[in-house]
C-alpha cells in the first residue's frame, strides 16, 4: 500500500510537480538577487524622516512600500501616470527608476496559476499535494528498507538510480516538504478556505482637519522603526480630513495629518501572522538564503522524477510470468514468493519449471496471496526474501496477517527458502518469522530452513537437491539471472606470476572501447564508455556458459583500460580460458557496480589487507590516491620472486606517498610468521589508526589467514 501511495502520485503528476519545482527554483533567485541589490545600512531611521526626505525628492508620494529584502520603495504622480523609484533606506534619498523584472513576473504567474486563473491556481495547489505526498510516502519507505529511523542515514545499496533517488531525496526531503506544505496552505488561502487577512479598521469617523504638519513631526510615525514598516499610504493631496493609512509588523492603522495621533489601530490577526511567516518560508522573501536552499532542493525534483520512473519501469519489466500455473486449488505444491525488487520470482520460476516437469501440478503466487486452504496441495514452499534490515518485502508485506485465517490439512507440510545479504545484521529475518509462523501452524517440515546468500545460484541449487530427495524427484535447479548486455573486450596486454610456486596467476588489461551512441536514453545510461571505479566487479562469460564469473578490478574506466587479476583453478571454466587468453583475443564481459567496496570520503587512514589476487582492487584504490590519504597495505602472497604481483606499483605508489607503508607475507620463504600475526602485532597502531576514522577493508578469500601458513614478513619500506 505505501509503495502505491508512493508511486501513483508520482507518475500521474510528476509532469506538473517537476514543472512546478522548476518554476519554483528560478523564482527562488529572486529574493538572493534582492538581497544583494539592497544597500545595507545600520542607521535606525523611523517613518517619519523617511516619509519627510521622500516627499522632498518626489512629488505627488502616493504610498512608500517597505519589502522583506530591505528594499524601499516610493511610489509617486510621474505625470504620464503612476510610477516608481527605489529609495536608499539610509537618507530617504531616490536611487533611481524602479520596474518589477519581466522575467521574474513572468514565472511568478506561471508558478501559481499557468496562466490559466483560479483553474491553474487549483492545479498549483494539487501539485504542492502531490509532492507532499511522495515526500512523506518516501521517507517511509526509506526508513522501512533501512530498518528503522536510527538507520536514516546509513550507505544504500542498490542500482545508480536506485542510489541516486535515496541521495537526492535525503538532501531535499525537508526542502520539499516545506515547499509543499506551505505552498499548499499558501493555496487554500487563495480560495479562502483558510483566512490570510487582517480585519480592516473602521476609517475614522473624524479628524481634526486642521492645516497639515510637517510629515517629520508626525508623532505616530516618529514612533515607527523603518524596519517595522510594510506599507505608508500617503493621504489625498489637498484634502485636509484624509489621513495617512499606516501598516506596520504588528497591525495597521490611520495617522492624523495635523495632528500625528494614530486612529483606529487594529492589530494583525493570528492567520495573517502565520501567512506571512509561511509566505516567507515558501518564498523565501526577507529569508534570502532559506528560499536560496529551497530552490536546490526543487532541484532535485526532476531528478527524483527520471529516477524514479526508471525504478518503476525497471520493477514493471522485470516482472515474472510463470507459465503452467495451476489454479490455487487444485494444485499438489505450492510455492509462495516474497520478493522486493523480482530478483527472488526468476528463482520460483525455476523451482516451479523443475516441478512441472516432474509431473507436478504447481501453483506459484505472492505471499501476500496466501489462501484460507489448499485442499489438494501436499507441499507448500515458501521462497521469502528480507527487505532491508529485517522486514518483510513488498510482495509478503501481508503474509504474517493473512496467516491468523489460514487453515492448513493435516497433510500438508512446508518448507521455508530464506533469501539475503549477509552484511546485513539480520540476515533472512523475515524467512525465519515466516517458517516459526508456519511450524505454528502444526505443519511438518520437509527440510529444514536454508538460505540463499546474494542470490547464490550453488545455493539454491543444492537447496533443490536436498529438496528433491526428500520428494522423491531429481531436481535440477540451474538458475541464471539476469544480468546486463555485454561488450566484447580485447585483450591488451598480460603479465604472467606464479608459475614457479605453482600458482599461475595473469594480470590482464583490456582495452576499453569507444561505445556508439544512438539514442540519448543510451548515453545516459552508458555513457562513451564503460564506465566503473576500483573494486567494482566485472562479470565476463566464458565459452560454453550462460553464468558469468565476477573479478575486481584494478582500474578506473578513466584509466582507459580494465584491468583484473586471475589467478588458475584446476578445473575452472572461466579462469582457465582467461589464461589461455593472447593478446588480440577478446572476451565477452559487463561491469557490475560494487559500491559497498569503495574507501569512504575523507582523508582518514585506510588499512588495506589483500591475499593473493585479492589485491588487485586495493591496487586501484592505490593508484587513484591523489590526495595522498594514509594508505597502509598488507599482502600475502607465496614467493617474491615468483608472485610479488603489482611490486613495481607498489615501490612508485611509496615513492610518491601514495601508500604510507606496505606489509608483505610470502609463505614459501624460510622464516616463518603468518600475516595475521604480524597484524596482530601491529595491533596497537591499528587501533590508534581506527580510533583516528581508519577504515579497513579487506580483499580475497574468505579463508586468506590460513592460506597464509610459515608466512615471512616483508616490510616496506625496510
Amino acid at each position: 500500500m505505501l509503495r502505491r501511495l508512493h508511486s501513483a502520485p508520482g507518475l500521474v503528476a510528476g509532469l506538473i510537480v517537476a514543472f512546478m519545482a522548476i518554476t519554483g527554483s528560478v523564482l527562488s533567485v529572486q529574493p538572493v538577487m534582492d538581497h544583494f541589490a539592497v544597500r545595507s545600512t545600520t542607521v535606525a531611521m523611523n517613518v517619519a524622516a523617511l516619509a519627510n526626505a521622500v516627499s522632498t525628492h518626489l512629488t505627488g508620494v502616493e504610498r512608500i512600500v517597505h519589502a522583506a529584502s530591505g528594499a524601499v520603495t516610493a511610489y509617486y504622480d510621474g505625470g504620464k501616470g503612476v510610477a516608481a523609484a527605489l529609495i536608499d533606506p539610509a537618507t530617504g534619498a531616490v536611487l533611481g527608476d524602479y520596474s518589477p523584472s519581466p522575467i521574474f513576473v513572468f514565472f511568478t504567474e506561471l508558478h501559481r496559476s499557468l496562466f490559466l486563473g483560479m483553474n491553474g491556481r487549483f492545479a498549483s495547489g494539487m501539485s504542492a499535494l502531490a509532492l507532499a505526498v511522495l515526500a512523506v510516502g518516501g521517507m517511509l519507505l526509506l526508513v522501512k528498507r533501512l530498518g528503522g529511523w536510527r538507520k536514516i542515514f546509513v550507505t544504500v545499496k542498490g542500482t545508480i538510480s536506485q542510489r541516486l533517488h535515496v541521495e537526492l531525496a535525503r538532501i531535499a526531503i525537508v526542502g520539499l516538504l516545506v515547499s509543499s506544505l506551505t505552498g499548499g496552505y499558501m493555496s487554500l488561502t487563495s480560495f479562502g478556505v483558510i483566512a490570510s487577512t487582517s480585519p480592516v479598521g473602521q476609517f475614522p469617523a473624524s479628524v481634526d482637519g486642521g492645516t497639515p504638519a510637517l510629515i517629520s513631526s508626525l508623532s505616530a510615525l516618529q514612533a515607527v522603526p523603518l524596519a517595522d514598516l510594510r506599507e505608508l499610504v500617503f493621504p489625498y493631496a489637498g484634502d485636509p480630513t484624509d489621513v495617512f493609512t499606516l501598516t506596520t509588523a504588528s497591525g495597521q492603522g490611520y495617522v492624523d495629518q495635523a495632528t500625528g495621533a494614530l486612529l483606529n489601530f487594529t492589530p494583525k490577526s493570528v492567520g495573517q501572522s502565520i501567512y506571512e511567516t509561511l509566505y516567507m518560508l515558501h518564498t523565501g522573501q526577507g529569508l534570502w538564503w532559506f528560499g536560496a536552499l529551497l530552490g536546490l532542493a526543487a532541484l532535485c525534483v526532476p531528478v527524483l522524477a527520471v529516477t524514479g520512473t526508471s525504478i518503476w519501469w525497471l520493477r514493471r519489466r522485470n516482472q515474472i510470468k510463470v507459465a503452467n500455473n495451476a489454479g490455487a486449488r487444485h494444485a499438489d505444491t505450492v510455492i509462495l514468493v516474497g520478493s522486493e525488487g523480482n530478483s527472488t520470482w526468476g528463482f520460483a520460476q525455476v523451482l516451479h519449471r523443475a516441478l512441472v516437469n516432474q509431473g507436478h501440478q504447481v501453483h506459484t503466487g505472492a505471499m501476500n496471496d496466501l489462501a484460507t486452504a489448499y485442499p489438494a496441495a501436499r507441499h507448500l514452499l515458501v521462497l521469502a526474501a528480507t527487505y532491508g534490515d529485517g522486514s518483510a518485502p513488498t510482495s509478503a508485506n501481508r503474509f504474517l496477517s493473512r496467516m491468523a485465517r489460514f487453515k492448513p490439512h493435516p497433510n500438508l507440510s512446508f518448507a521455508v527458502l530464506g533469501f539475503g545479504d549477509r552484511s546485513f545484521s539480520h540476515y533472512c529475518r523475515f524467512a525465519q518469522v515466516s517458517a516459526a509462523a508456519l511450524a505454528e501452524k502444526g505443519m511438518d517440515q520437509i527440510l529444514p530452513m536454508a538460505t540463499v546468500d546474494r542470490q547464490s545460484p550453488q545455493a539454491f541449487a543444492q537447496w533443490g537437491q536436498d529438496l528433491g530427495g526428500k520428494l522423491g524427484n531429481a531436481l535440477a535447479l540451474e538458475h541464471v539471472p539476469t544480468f546486463p548486455p555485454t561488450i566484447s573486450l580485447s585483450l591488451a596486454s598480460r603479465t604472467d606470476f606464479g608459475m614457479e610456486v605453482q600458482a599461475p596467476t595473469v594480470v590482464m588489461r583490456f582495452t576499453l572501447p569507444k561505445r556508439e551512441i544512438s539514442h540519448w536514453w543510451e548515453h545516459l545510461a552508458f555513457g562513451k564508455t564503460m564506465s566503473f571505479q576500483p573494486g567494482d566487479l566485472v562479470g565476463i562469460l566464458p565459452p560454453g556458459s550462460p553464468v558469468p564469473r565476477f573479478y575486481s578490478l584494478a582500474s578506473a574506466s578513466g584509466d582507459g583500460e580494465l584491468e583484473i587479476c586471475v589467478r588458475k583453478q584446476t578445473g575452472g571454466l572461466c579462469s582457465e580460458f582467461l589464461h589461455n587468453l593472447q593478446p588480440g583475443e577478446r572476451i565477452q564481459a559487463f561491469v557490475k557496480a560494487n559500491p559497498d567496496f569503495r574507501p569512504r570520503k575523507g582523508i582518514s587512514p585506510i588499512v588495506l589487507i589483500g591475499a593473493g589476487t585479492g589485491i588487485a582492487p586495493l591496487v586501484g584504490f592505490v593508484r587513484h590516491n591523489d590526495r595522498h590519504r594514509p594508505l597502509h597495505l598488507y599482502f600475502g602472497g607465496r614467493d617474491p620472486a615468483s608472485d610479488f604481483l603489482y611490486a613495481p606499483i607498489l615501490g612508485e605508489a611509496i615513492a610518491d606517498n601514495r601508500l604510507a607503508g606496505l606489509v608483505t607475507a610470502f609463505s614459501r620463504i624460510v622464516g616463518g610468521g603468518y600475516v595475521q600475526d604480524r597484524i596482530r602485532e601491529d595491533g596497537a597502531a591499528i587501533r590508534d589508526l581506527v580510533s583516528s576514522g581508519a577504515q579497513i577493508m579487506v580483499c580475497g578469500g574468505d579463508k586468506w589467514p590460513r592460506a597464509l601458513s610459515k608466512a615471512s614478513i616483508w616490510r616496506w619500506p625496510p
